[in-house]
């Protein structure tokens, strides 16, 4: 992904470049990227955009049934729940989103977890300031990912 970018922001020259925030991953790598080549972009990360009802959107949606789309709507609230707990601290914000996504039927995680949103290291027990939470999981044959910020 990173040495297509590389060679889409050779050729376009561009001074600034939009990425959604929804994956997180590639924000913070194309990010990384660009600093430590020295070009000159500056990267404008676009908020996620959610379905009325509070899944984020995707192209990948179009391919979940309507028992499906409801399902998938478990990965927000899992967020949310996680998000939630942030005065506990980092484990307690784990625990209730799980808590959440093993409710729910027909949810295949792949991960939770919880990151430093400048470093992207995994967020120690004890950190003190905002955690970027990220979520990915099969819902059917889609596989859908989320992210939110929980601020200190």
């Amino acid at each position: 992904m990173l040495t297509v970018v590389t060679k889409l922001l050779n050729i376009t020259q561009p001074t600034i470049v939009c990425f959604g925030e929804k994956d997180a991953q590639q924000v913070f790598l194309v990010r990384r990227m660009i600093r430590d080549l020295d070009l000159p972009v500056a990267v404008h990360e676009i908020e996620t955009v959610r379905e009325a009802d509070g899944l984020a959107r995707s192209s990948r949606n179009v391919f979940l049934d309507d028992r499906q789309h409801e399902v998938a709507l478990t990965l927000s609230r899992a967020l949310r729940a996680a998000a939630a707990a942030r005065a506990d601290g980092v484990p307690a914000m784990l625990r209730a989103g799980r808590a959440v996504l093993d409710a729910a039927d027909d949810v295949d995680l792949d991960y939770l977890t919880a990151v430093d949103p400048e470093t992207f290291a995994p967020a120690p027990d004890d950190h003190a300031g905002d955690v970027r939470l990220l979520v990915a999981a099969r819902v059917g044959p889609v596989r859908l990912i989320d992210t939110l910020l929980a601020q200190s």
